[in-house]
């Protein structure tokens, strides 16, 4: 038996409410994901899409076994850690005597909490150098949100998703800025960033942190494995 199970949960609503998913991904003890799953909501809210994510991984996983769940939404956590106790003593009413939303999501996930070890976390979403597990359950509930369509390791998914890269932005900066800027570093590719994490080109290739990728329609990858599918086109 694992001694700890890391693990991070998203949802994802495009257009809040739009076409909805969540997904989460399961790490060993030292951060490793191990397996993850990604499912449709067809329309509904970023907020429902971040509960049902919670819960989803709540049900998928051992309750003996101490878990630590990683999030970027405050409210999805909040909601079962903090707010609840106060929705339970005023009859599911929040604090200005509305229905608590989404009361039916928050009630499950207090039975799946009650009797095991949950440690919450949260990590901001898309930071350059952010959560690499959160980063990879964001991208399974994005592509799920889009396709609406099942994935993940129990659907034959071989790999994890890949995140696609955050590149760091520095705010605005001057005219005189930018042209020291391009004349002290060589300028890169059009259409091309630095990975925030090491990946798979669809090429079947891999590639490190860091280095130069594009996108193109078959996801993420090397710069040159992009010109054949552009020649096509053309």
């Amino acid at each position: 038996m694992s001694e700890r199970i890391i693990a991070a949960c998203d949802g994802a609503s495009k257009g809040n409410p739009g076409p909805a998913a969540w997904a989460w991904v399961v790490a060993d003890a030292q951060g490793r994901p191990e397996r993850w799953e990604a499912g449709p909501l067809g329309k509904a809210t970023n907020n429902v899409a971040e509960l049902t994510a919670l819960e989803k991984l709540l049900e998928s996983t051992d309750p003996a076994v101490p878990i630590e769940v990683r999030m970027d939404s405050q409210y999805a956590m909040n909601a079962v850690t903090k707010w609840i106790a106060g929705w339970k003593r005023n009859g599911w009413r929040t604090a200005a005597g509305q229905p608590v939303a989404n009361r039916d999501l928050v009630t499950r996930i207090d039975s799946l909490l009650t009797g095991r070890t949950v440690d919450f976390l949260y990590v901001p979403a898309h930071q350059v150098g952010g959560d690499h597990l959160n980063a990879i359950a964001d991208q399974a509930a994005g592509e799920a949100a889009v396709t609406q369509k099942a994935a993940g390791t129990s659907r034959g998914a071989q790999e994890m998703p890949i995140p696609a890269p955050v590149e760091a932005t520095t705010g605005p900066r001057s005219r005189a800025t930018k042209k020291t800027s391009a004349k002290s570093h060589p300028a890169r590719p059009t259409g091309t960033i630095r990975a925030k994490f090491a990946g798979r080109c669809h090429c079947g290739q891999p590639y490190a942190a860091k280095d130069l990728i594009a996108k193109s329609q078959r996801g993420w990858g090397h710069p040159d494995c992009r010109r054949p599918e552009a020649e096509t086109a053309g």
